[in-house]
């Protein structure tokens, strides 16, 4: 009886690897983004009749399992630091299977509208607690499935987490321990298929209409150059190496102008320096402008009194500084410490830096008005929407990965960039230190990547030149009414727990 019960427990310890494996394989590799689609099956098998705290350990270890597999780059920055965010991110895994396992409601259909309702309530806390952290959102693992993710510019990302773990509790439901009836299963299969036939159709319809209108209804058309300079983190801040990163960029910025761009783009801190504190080189960067004689958007830290910034600052091509924007939404525990009074022993467990929040957003307006991310910025859609709700026609996401090396992290920051475009329908440009650099569409199709002739798109070095158009429509659904979806799932919630029958599990 004994080795039965152990074997059952290996087992359900097996299924939760077997659910984590195949819901981080997307986000190591955007081609694998069909396992989304089933890998909670598992865990909701382990589930079944668990009590309150098993179904929590049990998710808890899954969510842990799933975090080490999708984050694990962040130990190229701090161990221990990547160690605590995972045993972090891992307790929305826990609530999920523990709420899931309090308050399973009857019937069966209802459970179709429960279970994703209620991850995407905890996807959007994990977003906005404690800074938040919106990466890796579910959603985000189809950013290659065009049709699929059309519908972000009416729910959001949080749109496409709904009907992909809608799917997975569908075919739990349908084939799970405690077989339906019929008529139920065929509920559940009607809902499902009506999900996905709707979101299927709206994606396609958007993708042909773009195809038959093509660029036909554009106002401007801009042609934009991006430098990817391969700046290895260790060089960055060296002082021996600033020449040698200096003439880097106006070597790959000499090969972009040929292309004759209305603007060139240089990443997040492409200053080897704090522009105040070493004036030099931001006049020998302004004596390059006026000989190339095209605008310069570039990233740098700066100092304003005693406060440090990680800013974008656009200059004419006569050098003439016309803009700055100083990052709002800045790296906890690495461009800063919250609540630093209380938490000073963190400064050793990652490089926390000195660097203040910017207060206002910067519409730059030329050659067209746009709005730049700096960092993870693009991964925060409230950002995004404000930009393009205060006038800005395409965004820009500066950024240095190169902190991460050769990992999955460049594409998983690359999903969310995809994302924002498709929320806003408005271009968005990227450039990246090391990669990904890329020129993304209004449909979040990637129109052209960055690469090098083995179609290696990080650690290598160059420039891409394109053009993006600037359309005169009105802005989209999602950019109007932003994150409804979120907000009824949550009242959702409140109403299934409140009104429907549920287990009483201990």
């Amino acid at each position: 009886m004994l080795r039965k019960v152990n074997s059952l427990r290996a087992v359900d310890y097996w299924f939760c690897l077997l659910s984590a494996v195949l819901l981080a394989l997307p986000f190591n590799n955007g081609k694998l983004l069909f396992f989304s689609w089933f890998g909670f099956v598992p865990l909701f098998f382990v589930l079944e009749g668990k009590s309150r705290s098993k179904a929590f350990l049990f998710s808890y270890f899954t969510g842990i399992i799933f975090w080490i597999g999708t984050i694990y780059w962040l130990v190229h920055v701090t161990l221990l630091g990547t160690v605590l965010l995972i045993l972090y991110l891992s307790l929305y895994f826990g609530f999920f299977g523990l709420i899931i396992a309090a308050h399973n409601p009857k019937p069966t259909t209802y459970c179709l509208l429960f279970i994703p309702s209620l991850w995407v309530a905890l996807e959007y806390s994990r977003s906005h607690l404690l800074t938040g952290f919106p990466w890796a959102l579910l959603g985000y693992s189809q950013y290659l499935n065009l049709p699929v993710i059309q519908s972000a510019d009416i729910a959001g990302v949080w749109g496409i987490s709904f009907l992909i773990v809608a799917v997975n509790a569908a075919i739990y439901l349908v084939f799970g321990l405690k077989k339906p009836t019929l008529q139920e299963a065929r509920k559940v299969i009607f809902l499902a298929v009506i999900l996905l036939a709707i979101v299927f159709s709206y994606g396609y319809f958007r993708i042909n209409l773009s195809s038959q209108t093509g660029s036909n209804s554009y106002v401007k058309q801009v042609k934009l150059s991006v430098v990817q300079p391969n700046i290895p983190q260790e060089l960055k801040w060296n002082t021996r190496s600033r020449a040698l990163i200096m003439q880097r960029y106006f070597e790959l910025t000499d090969k972009a102008v040929k292309d004759n761009p209305d603007l060139v783009i240089w990443p997040e801190a492409a200053l080897p320096v704090v522009l105040e504190e070493e004036p030099g080189y931001y006049l020998s960067l302004q004596d390059y402008v006026r000989k190339i004689r095209r605008p310069l958007l570039f990233g740098s830290v700066t100092l304003k009194g005693n406060l440090y910034y990680n800013s974008a600052l656009l200059i004419s091509g006569n050098a003439d500084l016309l803009k700055q924007y100083d990052k709002l939404h800045l790296v906890p525990f690495g461009e800063y410490i919250p609540f630093r009074r209380f938490l000073r022993f963190l400064d050793t467990i990652a490089p926390i830096g000195d660097i203040a929040g910017g207060k206002d957003y910067a519409i730059f307006k030329f050659p067209a008005d746009f709005g730049v991310l700096i960092c993870f910025e693009d991964v925060f859609p409230e950002l995004a929407r404000d930009f393009v709700k205060r006038g800005a026609k395409f965004l820009v996401n500066i950024t240095n990965d190169a902190w991460f090396g050769k990992t999955s992290e460049a594409c998983q920051h690359l999903a969310a960039s995809v994302f924002r475009a498709i929320e806003n329908r408005v271009y968005l440009v990227r450039s990246a230190n090391t990669g990904i650099s890329a020129f993304i569409s209004p449909l979040g199709k990637i129109v052209s990547l960055l690469s090098d002739e083995k179609g290696n798109n990080i650690f290598i070095q160059g420039y891409k030149t394109e053009e993006i158009y600037i359309f005169g429509r009105t802005r989209s659904f999602y950019n109007r009414y932003g994150d409804f979806l979120p907000v009824g799932c949550l009242l959702f919630l409140i109403f299934v727990i409140i009104n429907i029958p549920h287990e009483n599990k201990r």
